[in-house]
């Protein structure tokens, strides 16, 4: 079998696996695999279509990764709503534990469950219904909704 139809067979297998993992990055080593096959069928050496293969699969990979397509998003699964659907739903706090010299926190029933539940910086620590602003661990990060603080029943979702 010739040269270059092995390296159209093997950037061929990177295309399915790209396609299974979901990065553009297997499509650069591809395309470096491609340039292999080109050089190969001008009859060139083995170690000038392996260089041709490298320089273009790095080239093409540095292209890729200064790319906005190659800056992966860092998204913080612990207070994104798109990620944690426990976000932005509300709690109802009956009671504060309130200990001097550290954050006011509390027990609560959510989802079935109690939680542990601190209290956001600038919320007040008073009886009742709160926002969850992020989770970290098992505690809930709650902020008082403007408005619905007062003594709220033990009523707790």
């Amino acid at each position: 079998m010739a040269d270059w139809v092995l390296w159209l067979i093997g950037a061929g297998g990177l295309v399915v696996f790209e396609l299974f993992a979901g990065t553009f990055y297997l499509l650069m080593v591809a395309l470096g695999l491609v340039a292999g096959a080109l050089v190969a069928l001008t009859g060139a050496a083995l170690w000038l279509q392996l260089l041709a293969a490298a320089a273009v699969g790095v080239l093409a990979t540095l292209v890729l990764r200064r790319s906005k397509s190659g800056k992966a998003g860092k998204v913080d699964a612990a207070n994104d709503p798109n990620v944690n659907l426990d976000i932005g739903q509300k709690i109802s706090v009956a009671e504060w534990n309130l200990r001097a010299g550290s954050q006011p926190s509390a027990r609560v029933m959510y989802r079935g469950a109690m939680w542990d539940v601190a209290l956001a910086p600038g919320s007040a620590a008073q009886p009742g219904v709160f926002t969850i602003l992020e989770i970290r661990g098992s505690r809930l990060i709650v902020g008082a909704d403007a408005g619905t603080v007062s003594n709220a029943s033990s009523d707790n979702n």
